[in-house]
């Protein structure tokens, strides 16, 4: 079941949006990031009941670190007859040390390799800025590099030429950056969405517009406001899944917080992208295709937007493509 970018209230774990270059993203994708302390096979186990439940569309990337694991967990549902390949969205990502024309080809391979597929079905720019070529699974502080995206972006259009990705796009842009790729001269291929952060204390409002204009799909992560890293989250931001708003629409509806935070963003029109390893959680979170919410729920929710932002990665603040500073 495909549907086009208008937000569809009949929607089902099966519902895909079509992507401007034909390919059909599911509306529902299992987020594999975890931090370190959570055991590599748990993403395995986790990926393959996600599967056996219905997930099609699996997003992961590079810089996770656990793409061996995941890339088992398809292989395994594909080995024993649960699933063809063709049903499985893999989404990867181009970590920022392959952003050099030349090293773009090697960053995906090294994913195909972890994950032993023959191609993905969609390849995002993990951030629109570059950092120096090293190992990116150290700890060693990351080096600013001055790349152009829109010289990387071509190398990822030689990449969907030459049969490796189905479709190509950009993570965390900004509508400036979104705006120069676009107007690039030679531009072959559209991004065909943008992931960004997307939640009720977040809602993009008018970054979703922009691409909406563009035929560009906004892929939602976050979505319940993060795991809490106190690596990269600030431990005194308030607690998403806590706002008494979001409580209160979910006990009208007698569902999770989890539940109505995600399908907000499902009849925005956007993709979302539920991060968990817990069984409970991962069938619980299938829940929002049971139910729809009522226009005036969804003008409550979109009046907790305060445009917080969890994900800042301050460590690149400095750098002259840092997408945050602008205001959207």
């Amino acid at each position: 079941m495909s549907v086009s970018l208008q937000p569809s209230m009949f929607l089902t774990k099966d519902t895909r949006l079509t992507l401007h270059d034909g390919n059909a993203i599911p509306v529902m994708g299992l987020g594999t990031y975890a931090s370190a302390e959570v055991p590599k096979s748990d993403g395995t186990e986790a990926t393959k009941l996600a599967i056996d439940l219905g997930y099609r569309h699996i997003d992961c990337a590079y810089i996770y670190g656990n793409e061996v694991q995941i890339g088992e967990a398809i292989r395994s549902k594909i080995a024993d007859g649960t699933v063809k390949r063709e049903e499985i969205f893999y989404t990867g990502k181009l970590w920022c040390s392959f952003f050099s024309p030349n090293l773009v080809r090697q960053g995906l391979e090294a994913s195909l390799k972890a994950l032993q597929l023959d191609y993905l079905d969609l390849f995002i720019m993990h951030w629109p800025f570059s950092v120096k070529p090293s190992d990116a699974h150290s700890n060693q502080p990351l080096d600013f590099d001055d790349v152009d995206f829109c010289l990387t972006w071509e190398a990822l259009e030689g990449c969907k030429d030459a049969g490796l990705v189905k479709s190509i796009g950009v993570s965390n842009f900004n509508r400036r950056q979104l705006e120069r790729l676009l107007s690039k001269p030679g531009l072959k291929y559209k991004p065909v969405c943008n992931q960004v952060e997307y939640h009720v204390y977040l809602n993009q409002s008018k970054l979703h517009e922009y691409c909406k204009c563009h035929n560009i799909v906004l892929v939602a992560y976050s979505v319940l406001g993060t795991a809490r890293d106190n690596t990269w989250v600030d431990p005194n931001s308030p607690v998403l899944l806590e706002d008494p708003v979001l409580r209160s629409v979910a006990a009208k509806y007698n569902r999770s917080p989890a539940e109505v935070a995600m399908r907000f963003i499902l009849q925005k029109g956007a993709v979302v992208l539920a991060k968990s390893f817990n069984p409970t959680r991962l069938k619980q979170n299938l829940g929002v295709f049971e139910f729809e919410l009522k226009p005036e729920d969804m003008e409550m929710l979109d009046g907790l937007n305060r445009n917080l932002r969890y994900a800042q990665f301050t460590v690149m603040k400095q750098h002259p493509e840092y997408p945050f500073h602008d205001e959207y």
